[in-house]
This record gives C-alpha cells, structure tokens and sequence, in this order.
C-alpha cells in the first residue's frame, strides 16, 4: 500500500482554524502507522 502523507494539517497554533495540539497529532499519526504528516499553521 503506497504512503499517505497529509499535507493540510493546522494546529492550535493557526488561530480560528485548527485545534489540536501537536502532541495530539504526532500521537494520531502514529496510531495510524503514519511517518509523517504537514504541518502548515499560518499566521506564525
């Protein structure tokens, strides 16, 4: 199965657009089987 890899992903750093934190988020990809993920917050 080819990788899958977001490349759309804000955290609570990107202020009215995301919510989790990236603690939260590395633990989901990882859950996941997922070796990477974009994190691509804006405003920072």
């Amino acid at each position: 199965m080819p990788q899958f890899t977001h490349l759309h992903v804000h955290s609570h750093y990107s202020l009215l657009d995301g919510l989790a934190k990236i603690d939260q988020l590395i633990a989901r990809a990882r859950e996941l089987r997922m070796d990477s993920l974009a994190l691509t917050d804006h405003g920072n």
